[in-house]
Order: structure tokens, then sequence, then C-alpha cells
């Protein structure tokens, strides 16, 4: 269950902070809507470092598409792999 504070809450900041788990963010509202997220500071690492792999991943899918794809072997060749 998302965890949701008004922004006001921030007067005590030290209880929105205990608040925070996690994989459990802090959602804060102004004036009834969504505004800001506080998180932990792993959990955000840990979301920039997919975000980042996500995108290297879908740049080498379209490099794929447009180039054509390698077959195994010409990787391995490209890599300079050897079996043994």
């Amino acid at each position: 269950m998302p965890n949701i504070k008004p922004i006001s809450d921030l007067r005590n900041y030290n209880e929105v902070l205990r608040s925070i788990e996690e994989g459990s963010p802090v959602f804060l509202t102004k004036n009834g809507r969504g505004r800001y997220v506080v998180m932990d500071m792993r959990e955000y690492e840990k979301m920039q470092a997919k975000l980042k792999l996500l995108t290297e991943l879908a740049k080498g899918e379209k490099v794929g598409q447009e180039n054509g794809w390698l077959t195994i072997d010409e990787l391995e060749a490209s890599l300079e792999v050897t079996d043994g």
C-alpha cells in the first residue's frame, strides 16, 4: 500500500523519514495532488541502475534491428572468444 502524506507533514520530518523503508517510498502531496517522492538512497541507486541497463538494452536492440543481428559465431569472433 502506498505511503502518501501531505507535504505539511514535513513540519515533523523525523516522522516522515522514519516511515521510509527500502522498496516503500513516501509520496508527498501538495494541494491534494502528488508532487514529491522521498525514498531510500539504496532504492534510488537500484532504480537508476535498472534504468541505465534498460536504456542500453534498448539501444542494442535498435542497432540490431537497423544493422542486423550477429550469429553466435560472429559474436565470439568479434570478442575473440576461443573454446578451451
